[in-house]
């Protein structure tokens, strides 16, 4: 049962070959909320502020594909933005068909909610954000801030092929070290670490994880290095990239992995924008902040 009483449940939604786990709290009848986690974490990313929202929404919280008990197709083909946003497509359409629900983002999940919030604008009422990042605000940060590419130069090891062996090795501690990296984690108890190994160690999880970012067209360039020559997500137009219905951004303040430069000329892909602020947060603000991101969804959502 979650903290309110609402008891928790798993479903699974199969299409296009590509089976998602998900787990979901709250009536079946009510507005839909779908949440979507980020890397290394899988649903339970969520649970806390699935617990505080479900008296009053269907809050579902998938597996993303590649995660803990859903598909991991071969192939980094398989994990770029396209197919992500594809699997929440069919998710959304099986769960809330023909009506508009809120979408929220993690980390990566984040860039999955905008790139499903840029080919889909029509289903969404809500997009909501939190600590995570718009591809071209992100990319321009990467181009034009020294302090988030350095923040972000675990990419170069995440994408390279010693990766699977070295952040499996010692039952998972360099994973667990890079959850650490970015804040305290005090919210990571010895029943919540074993679950998240236990999600790591699903067959074929790790390489799927890492093929996210092995698939993302996001550039990091090394540090002191140049901007490479090339194209980037920086030539799409804005309108691609266009948020339109109304977006909400939660921003931990003490997050060390995304820098407040992101966050740079979102106003100019989002026109009905705002941006909230939590002091004391980092990047694992849905596990730091519970409260305060629940009551700000509610507020966004039903304000």
């Amino acid at each position: 049962m979650g903290a309110n009483g609402a008891a928790l449940r798993f479903g699974q939604n199969t299409a296009g070959g590509v089976t998602i786990n998900y787990a979901a709290m709250g009536r079946k009848d009510a507005p839909l909320i779908l949440m979507l986690h980020g890397f290394p974490e899988y649903w339970a990313g969520w649970r806390a502020v699935m617990e505080r929202l479900a008296d009053s929404y269907f809050v579902v919280a998938p597996d993303q594909r590649g995660y803990n008990r859903s598909s991991k197709p071969q192939g980094m083909e398989h994990y770029r933005a396209k197919a992500l946003a594809e699997d929440v497509a069919a998710l959304a359409d099986a769960l809330s068909p023909g009506k508009p629900f809120v979408l929220a983002g993690h980390d990566w999940g984040a860039s999955v909610a905008y790139a499903y919030a840029f080919a889909h604008p029509e289903r969404l009422s809500h997009l909501v954000i939190a600590n995570g990042v718009h591809p071209a605000c992100f990319q321009r940060a990467l181009f034009e801030d020294d302090a988030q590419r350095e923040a972000s130069r675990y990419f170069h090891y995440l994408i390279s092929p010693k990766a699977e062996q070295g952040l499996s090795e010692d039952d998972y501690r360099r994973l667990m070290q890079m959850l650490a990296s970015f804040s305290e984690t005090s919210w990571l108890d010895e029943e919540e670490a074993a679950a998240y190994r236990a999600a790591w160690g699903e067959p074929g999880a790790l390489t799927a994880m890492l093929n996210w970012y092995r698939a993302s067209p996001i550039i990091v360039p090394e540090a002191g290095a140049p901007v490479p020559p090339g194209r980037s997500v920086l030539d799409l137009s804005a309108e691609t990239m266009r948020v339109a219905m109304p977006h909400l951004v939660l921003w931990g303040e003490a997050d060390t992995a995304l820098l407040p430069s992101c966050l740079e000329g979102l106003d100019r892909f989002a026109p009905q924008l705002a941006v909230r602020k939590i002091p004391g947060a980092s990047h694992w603000i849905l596990h730091e902040k519970p409260d305060d991101v629940a009551a700000a969804i509610a507020a966004f959502v039903g304000g």
